[in-house]
């Protein structure tokens, strides 16, 4: 088998992050360089020796650089782009640019020390031993694993972690969670009486609606800011989050949670054939999926 060095993993690693990151545009090397923190000359000889090998080919022209091969992703055990599913890191509560690519359990038969072995495509540098760590879901068995980092292996990209708790989604529907009728503010609302009708109902957040129509979310992170800016007797819609998204009632929670991460929201409205009939949130999910957490 063919044996690597560890700068050429790091290098091979980074270019597929890269590459997968830029939707297959042709990688520099200042860019892997930048990545891995290496002179970009090291980045450079090493290529030479990488495109001996197969695993990498250069791509000519001014907007050149380099891609790799299909015997790279072999070697390294990555799916390749136009087959893979991107599956979640979260460290420390933040969702980080990366995806892993394979979870081993190798201690469920020792439940007393049980731990995984996870690898990741992306740089895991920023990823230390104590930092809490989400995993998932996955994409066959929609697996979710919480637990903290105990080690970090730099030369497969992975990192071990305690495991807390793991399950397995449910093959739930954003219908079965949503919370209906749908409480909203409206765009002409005083800041300070729409943050009233949140603390009401107890909720973190709420649609705006201007003449029936969606066109934001209003929630206590804004009436923060307001307060903060001295805009409380301001228009809702002057502090508002200028986004709405939507799903149908059937939407899968695993989809549900893709789309928010996806699309930066933290609530969702929830249609029937396109009518608005609920909005489910993040915190909901986490409620119904982990309640022990939320806690």
């Amino acid at each position: 088998m063919l044996e690597l060095t560890q700068i050429q993993k790091d290098i091979l690693y980074a270019l597929i992050t890269l590459y997968r990151r830029k939707s297959g545009s042709s990688i520099k090397g200042e860019e892997i360089a930048e990545l891995i923190n290496r002179n970009p000359g090291t980045v450079r000889n090493q290529m030479q020796a990488l495109r001996a090998l197969g695993l990498v080919e250069g791509v000519p022209g001014p907007k050149g650089g380099y891609r790799p091969t299909a015997r790279a992703y072999e070697l390294l055990s990555i799916t390749k782009p136009e087959e893979s599913v991107r599956v979640p890191v979260v460290v420390n509560g933040e969702v980080i640019d990366a995806s892993a690519e394979e979870v081993s359990l190798p201690s469920l038969s020792h439940p007393a020390i049980c731990g995984a072995r996870v690898r990741i495509l992306g740089d895991i540098r920023k990823i230390n031993p104590g930092d809490r760590v989400i995993i998932g879901p996955t994409p066959i068995n929609e697996l979710m694993v919480w637990g903290a980092v105990r080690g970090r292996d730099d030369t497969t990209n992975s990192i071990v972690i305690d495991i807390e708790k793991i399950f397995a989604l449910p093959k739930d529907t954003a219908g079965e969670h949503m919370s209906s009728p749908i409480i909203s503010v409206n765009a002409r609302d005083r800041v300070v009486e729409a943050t009233k009708v949140l603390v009401k109902h107890n909720i973190y957040s709420a649609p705006v609606v201007d003449d029936e129509n969606f066109i934001g979310i209003f929630g206590l992170a804004q009436a923060a800011k307001a307060l903060a800016d001295d805009m409380l007797d301001k228009q809702v819609r002057e502090v508002m989050v200028p986004k709405v998204v939507l799903v149908e009632k059937d939407t899968k929670i695993r989809e549900a949670l893709r789309i928010m991460r996806d699309e930066g929201v933290r609530i969702l409205i929830v249609t029937d054939s396109g009518k608005p009939v609920g909005v489910i949130t993040v915190h909901r999910i986490l409620l119904e999926l982990a309640p022990e957490q939320v806690k």
